[in-house]
């Protein structure tokens, strides 16, 4: 029995009465859809006229309320399936202090700035007051904000439950609820806040819920809290965007840290995807010593720099971002046609959502995975389950099939910060840390080099003593 066979039900999962809603037609137009007329000039504003086929399926039932799952990869344009109705269904009233009128549950902070960001025309158009609730950030300010009066509200799960246990914030006047990747959510631990939320906003409300996914937990939120949804799970997963090229290159240990490099000195922004907050930053360094715009992204920079740094991977000030798995969902850049696995993921949906910050919206994308040898196995078996069917290629730095695949080229050498320049990366014996698994790194001549050097150190030191004792 799948959850559309269950009787619908409410928090408390007590049934409630399913009403007879009739299935509507997608649309072609915004035009057609009787959006208010402030939001239509703000759409043709943005040069939007016909909206991509998520929205196109979903817009009427969530514009009459009904309940929409939406399954459907990011890129696919469900930030206005899901923010047009909400923002829409909201005009008109007014919040009291502390008291939002609608709530979209992301997992990231990034997530909950881009949302904010691509609704906020929309939303002044309609003269409705947005707030952003996250973690990294001034909680009395946010606090303030809601105090202030908030139509809207876009949080994240941790962020919001700090809010609501201090009083700051209360739910119970909330009658549009959408939960965004979803999926990512739960795989976060954030389902106790989820359910939390949802327990608490106005059990007759709309919901509207959007995962990559509907495994377990999803599932569980689909059924408890979902009444009678429309559902769309028609956008391709990653894996099966026709726009996008998946490739496997597989080189030599010690040459992977000049593949990396020349990859990263191409024309163009290039997303590079590490493991490791420390091999990141490792990576990073090095990168701006050879002459690369490079910056880092990662849990260990506070939220200002992690904006100020996606800002500026937008507008071209830096064109290599290296990043771990906080930058795989939420984030969109324009025209970034090159993501890199410079570590391979080690699960399928990573890989995916990895893949999905190219090829966004129609556009074409290259995604790369850097693989040794020992490692095609498991990476072979990672893409199946991923649903993907890569182009497999020896590289070596310099070479002219490398260039053809992502555009590489031989770095400038000139430093970025005005410090010593990197040194030579192609055929040296110690690859950085990070790329690759640790194990990987000490089967590696770098790993076998630095514990030779440790032994002589020890030795010497030793002798050192016993002369010591002698004398």
């Amino acid at each position: 029995m799948n959850h559309l066979d269950r009787p619908a039900t409410s928090h408390g999962d007590l049934a409630r009465p399913v009403p007879l809603t009739p299935e509507v037609a997608p649309v072609a137009s915004f035009a057609d859809l009787g959006l208010p007329a402030a939001v239509l000039r703000a759409l043709t504003e943005h040069g939007l006229r016909e909206p991509f086929p998520i929205q196109a399926a979903t817009l009427p039932a969530a514009l009459a309320g009904r309940d929409v799952l939406g399954r459907g990869r990011t890129g696919s344009g469900k930030t206005l399936a899901f923010g047009l109705p909400l923002l829409a269904r909201t005009a008109g009233r007014r919040a009291e202090p502390k008291q939002p009128l609608a709530l979209v549950l992301v997992p990231t902070r990034e997530l909950a700035q881009q949302v904010t960001e691509a609704l906020a025309p929309y939303a002044d158009a309609l003269r409705l007051r947005m707030a952003t609730v996250v973690g990294g950030m001034s909680i009395g300010r946010q606090s303030a904000a809601l105090r202030d009066g908030a139509e809207v509200v876009v949080a994240t799960p941790g962020r919001l439950h700090d809010l609501i246990k201090r009083g700051a914030c209360r739910l119970g006047r909330v009658r549009i609820t959408v939960l965004d990747e979803a999926d990512q959510m739960c795989d976060m631990g954030f389902l106790p806040q989820v359910t939390e939320a949802l327990d608490q906003v106005h059990p007759d409300g709309q919901r509207m819920l959007f995962s990559a996914t509907l495994d377990r937990d999803v599932d569980h939120l689909v059924r408890r809290y979902l009444h009678d949804p429309l559902v769309h799970s028609a956008d391709p997963s990653a894996g099966a965007v026709t726009t996008m090229d998946h490739h496997v290159l597989v080189v030599h240990g010690p040459d992977r840290y000049a593949v990396t490099t020349e990859i990263a000195s191409r024309d163009g922004r290039v997303l590079l995807f590490l493991d490791t907050k420390h091999a990141v930053d490792q990576l990073t360094r090095h990168l701006r010593a050879s002459g690369v715009h490079a910056a880092a992204l990662h849990s260990g920079k506070s939220q200002p720099q992690r904006t100020r740094t996606l800002a500026q991977f937008k507008n071209g000030q830096i064109t290599v971002l290296v990043a771990t798995n906080v930058a795989a969902r939420g984030l969109h850049v324009d025209d970034l046609d090159l993501v890199v696995n410079v570590d391979p993921p080690t699960d399928p949906k990573d890989y995916l959502h990895r893949a999905g910050r190219t090829a966004r919206a129609g556009r074409s994308g290259i995604v790369v995975t850097l693989v040794l040898s020992a490692q095609r196995r498991e990476t072979s078996r990672l893409m199946a389950e991923a649903g993907v069917e890569p182009t497999v290629t020896k590289v070596r730095s310099g070479e002219a099939e490398l260039s053809r695949i992502t555009g590489a080229k031989a770095p400038s050498g000139t430093p970025i910060d005005g410090g010593p320049a990197a040194p030579r990366a192609k055929n040296t014996n110690a690859p950085f840390r990070g790329l690759g698994t640790s194990k990987d790194a000490s089967r590696g001549t770098g790993g076998k080099s630095r514990k030779a050097s440790e032994a002589r150190k020890l030795a010497e030191a030793r002798k050192a003593a016993r002369v010591r004792r002698g004398s």
